[in-house]
């Protein structure tokens, strides 16, 4: 009976001696079929107890980096502190490091600051994919340090695990419903990014794009970029636009901003009514519930840092099984479909 347990400990299980259980182990016979099914049961249990005593007492500390709007860091915040409880036995620690916008090369300094600190255990990442912060991040997975990429994703700066959803596909669901929703209408459709670098934000854009050109060839896309998801940004973006194009009737929100773009749209009288957002926060579930917008796209942002945390605790072997992170569902969200008392914790990204 192949097994990794000191007969001790099997026995201490069981509730056996050790030299009957030594006997069941070695088939030397003169033991009841029901000891020897006492000793199976005692190695069943002690491996399905195994994760738990190699998680127990064990502590892991992991750096949260981000790149982000305010309203979206406290909802990633806000979630892995709700799902903490969910990982005992192991005790998570987290470090915070958050910015709301700032150059490549200081977000490869941070990531580089916690790299030469040696006791980070883990990193999740939300930053633009461009080369000084990938060759960052190869760094940290270099000294031993795992990294997983939430919501966007770094592909070759080898990062454990990318938690987030399939962004190609979010895209086009974004231009499916937009398709449905204006109809036979005609107008023209506004995207917003925060920035080009990002990479989970390209694949939406990319997505759409390929959906609208497929579905509604006859609509053009009017972008706004460069505005790091901050409204102050955005209100001057989108008045630009509108200046460009006074035929934009639905808005697709690929990087944030929304409170600011509706008020932009309503204070000039501009109608949309079809308004396509990302990612529960309390900016838009307020305009949500408010009727300003059509949609939200939501997954489960609490289940991605529970998974984040996860593929981190398998990385140091305290947990069992292959790494496998699959696509976050994505859910369309409506005014008539929100939970009454939705929660931005529990959404995101």
């Amino acid at each position: 009976m192949v097994h990794p347990y000191p007969i001790k400990e099997i026995a201490r299980q069981a509730g056996l001696s050790e030299a009957t259980v030594d006997r069941v182990l070695n088939a030397r016979g003169g033991v009841r079929e029901s000891t020897a099914r006492q000793v199976r049961q005692a190695i069943t249990d002690l491996d399905r107890q195994r994760t738990q005593v190699r998680l127990g007492g064990r502590t892991f500390m992991i750096d949260i980096v981000m790149q982000a709007p305010e309203r979206f860091s406290s909802a990633v915040r806000a979630a892995l502190e709700a799902e903490l409880p969910s990982l005992h036995p192991a005790v998570l620690r987290s470090r915070f490091h958050f910015r709301e916008t700032g150059t490549a090369e200081d977000l490869a300094a941070t990531l580089d600051r916690i790299a030469r600190g040696g006791s980070s255990q883990g990193v999740i990442l939300k930053a633009p994919d461009v080369p000084e912060v990938t060759a960052a991040a190869g760094r940290l997975v270099a000294k031993g340090i795992p990294v997983v990429t939430l919501v966007t994703d770094l592909p070759s700066s080898g990062r454990l695990g990318y938690v987030g959803i399939d962004n190609r596909a979010a895209g086009a669901t974004a231009a499916y419903l937009i398709g449905q929703w204006l109809g036979e209408r005609p107008g023209n459709v506004l995207t917003s990014l925060s920035s080009g670098f990002f990479r989970g934000e390209e694949e939406r854009e990319m997505g759409f794009r390929s959906a609208m050109r497929s579905m509604h060839p006859e609509r053009s896309l009017v972008e706004i970029t460069g505005t790091d998801g901050l409204d102050a940004a955005m209100r001057e973006r989108v008045l630009e636009a509108l200046e460009r194009d006074p035929q934009i009737r639905a808005v697709y929100s690929i990087g944030g901003g929304n409170a600011a773009t509706v008020e932009t749209l309503e204070s000039v009288g501009h109608a949309c009514p079809v308004f396509i957002a990302h990612d529960l926060d309390h900016d838009n579930t307020r305009l949500l519930r408010e009727g300003r917008l059509s949609a939200v796209l939501h997954h489960d942002l609490r289940q991605d840092m529970r998974r984040a945390c996860r593929i981190i605790i398998q990385a140091h072997n305290a947990l069992p099984g292959t790494i496998r992170v699959q696509p976050s569902a994505i859910q369309v969200i409506t005014p008539y479909n929100m939970e009454p008392q939705v929660s931005a914790m529990a959404v995101g990204g």
